[in-house]
């Protein structure tokens, strides 16, 4: 959703993150960013470490070893918040991806925002809700998982959103909605609502860019959609609408 790239520090908590999606997770970050860091945090000498040694050469991580000297919790934590904080103050980047499901880095998050830096976290859909809001984007690894599609399953073409609110309100339930969740529903409509000029008409890059800001984990493709206009292109009470500029297309979205 966002047009600005910057140079981003990949930090990830090995005890905390899978290791089959480092492919994805790169490709995600990759997305917003050039990944100019790229670290992993964990105990090498425990087993529990193994799935990650044939990936980090591949995927030039540089891996950063921490002990376990006491039982449970672990040093993980504390060795990433400390790299993430000399990192910060280096100023060599412009953004952060925290990969983690751990509540323990919402502090980091809300520092690393507080300097004017980007956010980005990747986790599972079981990360505190507190972790998520506290980064720019969220993207949850249910979405990056790779799916094998089968013969039988189809992704609906129109989702069923009757009784959408009226401009300047924004409904608690919308009725008759098979698809959508109540707390996206709002979402949507809200981020629409400001994102709108006097015709109720909103670039589609906007909206996005306001969804993000009230839920930073809100993403199409929890519903089978690759994209944001994908979606709104499904819901039947909006439109959206080619706006070539030269070679380029900023598609727009209208209330029908």
């Amino acid at each position: 959703m966002s047009e600005k790239k910057f140079n981003i520090a990949i930090l990830i908590d090995g005890d905390n993150a899978q290791a089959k999606l480092l492919k994805e997770t790169i490709e995600e970050v990759s997305k917003y960013g050039k990944a100019t860091i790229r670290r992993i945090y964990g105990d090498w000498t425990s087993n529990t470490m193994n799935s990650w040694k044939e990936l980090i050469n591949q995927f030039s991580i540089n891996p950063i070893q921490k002990f376990s000297y006491t039982t449970g919790k672990n040093s993980t934590d504390g060795a990433l918040i400390i790299d993430a904080m000399d990192i910060l103050h280096s100023k060599n980047v412009e953004g952060f991806c925290i990969v983690s499901s751990d509540s323990d880095y919402t502090g980091l998050a809300k520092r690393i925002r507080e300097e004017g830096l980007f956010v980005m976290g990747i986790g599972e859909k079981k990360t505190p809700e507190a972790f998520v809001k506290s980064c720019d984007i969220f993207t949850y690894t249910e979405n990056i998982s790779p799916k094998p599609r089968s013969k039988a399953q189809v992704v609906p073409k129109k989702i069923n959103t009757k009784a959408v609110p009226k401009k300047g309100t924004v409904s608690r339930k919308t009725k008759n909605s098979n698809f959508l969740s109540e707390k996206d529903q709002e979402t949507i409509f809200k981020a629409f609502e400001i994102s709108t000029n006097d015709n109720d008409i909103a670039h589609i890059s906007t909206v996005g860019a306001n969804i993000r800001k009230i839920d930073p984990s809100f993403d199409a493709r929890t519903y089978g959609y690759t994209s944001l206009s994908k979606l709104f292109d499904n819901l039947p009470d909006f439109e959206i609408i080619k706006n070539e500029v030269g070679e380029l297309n900023h598609p727009l979205v209208k209330r029908k």
